[in-house]
């Protein structure tokens, strides 16, 4: 089944609420009509009634009773003479019939059937004083007609008398007002034939931009965007539309850059690892060399596993296939097994390390995703630290909340490099933990794991100084210290915010 077009469904309502308005009007005034054409004529039928009542009785006076049968011809044209007056009048039919509702006096013999009045419409006068009706009077009369009647008494012989009008003018004003209905509804479906192209363009261009826009997006044009026009919600959903397209150009764009940056990172090492086998086996490289190169490629070689472990670890993140396994514990405890694992790079290196014990700090968080945050980020600063540098930990209360800053001397990061420093891949040989010798998925990882967790991370440097990276958690304990930290680094901004 074919789906209407949006201009044809709007004029099928339009048209509707017209059709059904102008019907909804034409009953109202038809039945509102039919009230006051029934009152009005029942007020004049009840003047004329009165009239005829006081004849009547003029002509009983007479010794004329209209209520039997008159056998005397003069004495009836008499008594039909003095009805007919308000027949002429009024264009008012008048008929007397006697207390079995048999007609015996009437001033228009055309339209009655000869028909004796019901005996239940008799009865009704009998109990009210007075008849309305609407009709042909169960047929005594030939067609539709207002009529009001009333018992009488002439010459102690009693009946009825009744007042007959014609409902032609009724029939011929609702007559009219159908054929005006007609009129007024051609004319509205015309008008609204006319309103709904106008409307329908005007509400259509849009949609039909942004339908044009969404092919062109779901063939791969990522660049497509809709025009912002229209009413406020065709604008508001071609500006979603519009963010929603950017976004995806974002992540087309992300992913050819990913792709192009794994490219790079294993040909690198790839190439490294095949010169240097190729030297090994034609002779290039001398046997008593070859085990230095062997180094050299195991080197690489882990530089690779290290490498196909952080993309597989981002895509599990960013999948949702890790599960947070949160407890509340001492984030010292994490941060001195990492310092631990790293002493003999420490000694090595003669980096000074400031800041570890203190009083228990307790975090929600899962130890495993804290432990490689802080290993990650130790790793680059260890990397970063020159000969008789320092790193500082500090570890800090704010509300519910706990930080943790790890900091070091050195060359830092440029101002350049720092909005970037948690991208994929990024690198700068002078940005920490962003060398040569790294992948650049480190930190990016580190900001994965830290918002999975329920905090944040930030970087601050003071280029050719210090570097700090600071990550928040959620406390693990509502009695918390405000503050442990060891003594604050030489010549730096540690510990001050």
């Amino acid at each position: 089944m074919r789906a209407k077009s949006i201009s044809r469904e709007f004029f099928s309502n339009v048209a509707a609420v017209v059709i059904l308005g102008l019907s909804v009007v034409c009953l109202s005034q038809t039945a509102l009509s039919v009230g006051y054409f029934a009152s009005e004529r029942r007020a004049a039928l009840t003047g004329i009634l009165d009239g005829a009542a006081a004849v009547s009785e003029q002509l009983a006076n007479n010794g004329i009773s209209i209520t039997k049968p008159i056998p005397d011809e003069q004495l009836r044209a008499q008594a039909t003479r003095g009805l007919e007056l308000f027949n002429t009048a009024a264009k008012t039919l008048l008929f007397v019939t006697d207390e079995a509702g048999n007609v015996q006096l009437h001033t228009g013999g055309d339209v009655l059937t000869g028909e004796a009045v019901p005996a239940d419409l008799l009865e009704e006068i009998d109990q009210q004083g007075e008849l309305f009706v609407v009709g042909d009077m169960d047929g005594v009369f030939s067609r539709q007609y207002y009529v009001l009647g009333r018992a009488i008494q002439a010459n102690r012989s009693a009946g009825y008398i009744f007042a007959a009008t014609d409902m032609g003018a009724l029939l011929g004003y609702i007559g009219d007002m159908v054929n005006m209905f007609l009129l007024s509804a051609a004319i509205a479906l015309i008008g609204t034939c006319v309103m709904a192209a106008v409307f329908a363009r005007r509400f259509t261009r849009p949609i039909a931009a942004i339908s044009e826009a969404a092919r062109k997006l779901g063939s791969g044009d990522f660049t497509a965007r809709a025009p912002v026009d229209g009413c406020t919600e065709l604008a508001d959903f071609a500006a979603t539309f519009n963010n929603m397209a950017a976004r995806l150009q974002t992540i087309d764009n992300s992913r050819g850059q990913f792709m192009g940056n794994i490219a790079h990172e294993l040909r690198t090492p790839m190439t490294t690892i095949q010169g240097f086998i190729d030297g090994m086996l034609d002779g290039t490289i001398p046997p008593e060399e070859q085990r230095k190169y062997l180094e050299i490629v195991s080197q690489e070689t882990g530089r690779l596993s290290r490498l196909v472990k952080n993309m597989l670890d981002i895509t599990k993140l960013e999948a949702g296939e890790y599960q947070v396994h949160a407890r509340s514990y001492n984030i010292w405890d994490t941060v001195t097994d990492v310092v631990l694992s790293d002493e003999q790079r420490i000694e090595d290196a003669r980096i000074d390390i400031q800041g570890l014990g203190g009083a228990p700090v307790l975090v929600y968080a899962d130890p495993d995703f804290v432990h490689q945050v802080v290993y990650n980020i130790v790793d680059n600063a260890i990397k970063f630290t020159p000969p008789e540098g320092v790193i500082r930990f500090v570890a800090r209360h704010l509300g519910d909340r706990v930080e943790l800053s790890i900091e070091n001397t050195g060359a830092g990061i440029s101002p350049d490099a720092l909005p970037f420093v948690f991208d994929r891949f990024y690198k700068e040989d002078r940005s920490r933990g962003l060398n040569a010798r790294g992948s650049g998925l480190g930190l990016h990882i580190c900001k994965v794991l830290v918002n999975l967790s329920g905090g944040d991370i930030r970087v601050e440097s003071e280029e050719g100084k210090w570097c700090r990276f600071t990550f928040s958690l959620p406390a693990g304990d509502a009695k918390k210290p405000e503050e442990t930290a060891g003594a604050p680094i030489a010549g730096s901004k540690a510990g001050r915010r």
